[in-house]
């Protein structure tokens, strides 16, 4: 009796923890998805899908890969010959068996062309990652050609993802001018198709290549004639902006420069830090250009005050006027601006610097000869005097400062600076301003989506969970999405 109670006290031993499922087995679950969104044509499953690889990718090894495309696509086929002939082989001894699948194993209905795009993707993708550009090239030409006798709704998705890497993959090997006819190809055919996200992808891409060889004007009339239709992607959206404040500052327009440029910074994710400091780069010439001062906190937010310094200091030297100091700072940093592609804008705001330091002495001189003008200006020409007299005109006739020339005597005078509140700024600051919150709410009323018929038909608990997943994987994987993308 007692043997039978020392048995029943003594504690049991907790059943071993199940294994983690393993990469092979996640990618079946996405080609189950990627079937279920094409046989029902939803395209939601084949964007889950999407969003399912982006946040596998960096546990693919070789071996999964390739055990992959042996469960995806018929041993006899094209693609898969083409495909495993690109994927390095690894040593079979090392090759894991997939314990962690369930009892219930997972089948697909081979011959969907959704699948065979989605293993294009796959490869490209680990390709990328492995740094074999060459065969990334090799199997972003080979999904290209096949992309082309294809016209399903529920590709597009996968389609401008290969249309991204294909262009991406064709930059890092200094190609991109070889695509350029092929990609203005593949837009018409979206066009054609109505694939709008396709639209939205190619058109960025085709941007990015024109502005990639500095070729601003044929940039902007494909730009001006390429249809226009609601954003289906904050991304590329985010990215048609940056695209479009670029173009807008070659062409001296600032105000919608600044606009296209700040929104971008705005609209883009947290994760993207380096498309957001790009876009405050630019954005910070163009105020500059425009004689406005960037605040500080422009400067020191999170994750950019290092990336941002070169032009913390550029700043620094227009706010002052200082010309001296201008040049310095443009010559300490000139490989940085070069590399920005800002360095030709950076030439024109010697004139904001001159104007600004006009600016400071009229303020403070009522009266002033134009030779003291020129030292102060450090203006380092050979009339320096007269160059000083042009400069004060023009400044005067423009509205910068509020003074006259006495030419017989060389002076300029100022003239007493009024009350700025009896004026119509401070009703200009504020129109700007309830603008711009009108304008942020309305975006955000457009950019609000609902589930088709919600109002019609009643959620049943199944749909519920489902849509519950779904909304928790995404919000999940987003920040790894939006890092990938930009």
């Amino acid at each position: 009796m007692t043997d039978v109670q020392m048995s029943e006290s003594e504690p049991q031993a907790a059943p071993p923890a199940a294994p983690a499922p393993s990469a092979l087995h996640h990618l079946k679950e996405i080609a189950s998805v990627i079937e279920a969104g094409s046989l029902s044509k939803e395209v939601r499953r084949i964007s889950r899908a999407v969003r399912l690889t982006v946040a596998l990718r960096r546990r693919l090894a070789a071996r999964d890969v390739s055990a992959f495309l042996a469960f995806a696509l018929p041993s006899s086929s094209e693609a898969y010959t083409r495909l495993t002939s690109l994927v390095p082989k690894e040593d079979e001894t090392e090759m894991d068996v997939d314990t962690a699948a369930p009892a219930t194993q997972i089948s697909i209905k081979h011959g969907l062309p959704e699948i065979e795009i989605y293993c294009y993707l796959l490869v490209l993708i680990f390709l990328v990652d492995q740094k074999k550009y060459d065969d990334a090239k090799a199997c972003a030409n080979a999904s290209i050609a096949r992309l082309k006798n294809l016209n399903r709704r529920t590709v597009d998705v996968l389609a401008s993802r290969l249309y991204f890497y294909y262009s991406y993959v064709h930059e890092l090997t200094n190609s991109l001018a070889e695509i350029r006819g092929n990609l203005l190809a593949l837009h018409r055919m979206a066009t054609l198709h109505r694939d709008e996200l396709g639209q939205e992808t190619l058109l960025n891409l085709l941007l990015r290549n024109y502005l990639h060889y500095n070729l601003y004007d044929q940039a902007e009339k494909l730009r001006s004639k390429a249809p226009r239709f609601e954003a289906h992607s904050n991304q590329q959206f985010c990215r048609y902006l940056f695209y479009l404040g670029k173009i807008r500052t070659i062409q001296l327009e600032y105000t919608d420069a600044k606009e296209s440029l700040l929104q971008a910074a705005r609209k883009a994710p947290i994760a993207a830090r380096g498309f957001r400091i790009q876009c405050n780069k630019w954005a910070i010439i163009v105020r500059l250009l425009l004689g406005e001062i960037p605040e500080r906190t422009v400067f020191m937010q999170k994750g950019m005050k290092e990336a941002l310094t070169p032009y913390f200091e550029l700043t620094n030297a227009v706010r002052i006027g200082d010309l001296e100091l201008f040049r310095a700072v443009a010559d300490k940093f000139v490989s940085t601006f070069s590399a920005d592609r800002t360095r030709n804008l950076i030439v024109r705001l010697r004139h904001n610097v001159i104007r600004t330091g006009l600016r400071n002495i009229s303020i403070s001189y009522s009266r002033i000869s134009l030779a003291d003008i020129a030292k102060k200006l450090r203006l380092d020409s050979e009339n320096p005097v007269a160059d000083a007299e042009s400069i004060v005109a023009k400044a005067i006739r423009d509205g910068a400062i509020d003074a006259t020339i006495d030419h017989a005597n060389g002076w300029m005078v100022s003239k007493e600076t009024g009350d700025v509140y009896s004026t119509n700024e401070p009703q200009i600051a504020f129109n700007s301003r309830i603008a711009f919150c009108l304008n942020m709410h309305n975006e955000a009323v457009k950019a609000m989506r609902f589930p088709p018929n919600s109002h019609k038909e009643k959620e049943s608990a199944e749909k519920r969970r489902e849509r519950l997943q779904q909304e928790e994987e995404l919000a999940k994987h987003m920040a790894e999405e939006d890092d990938d993308d930009f």
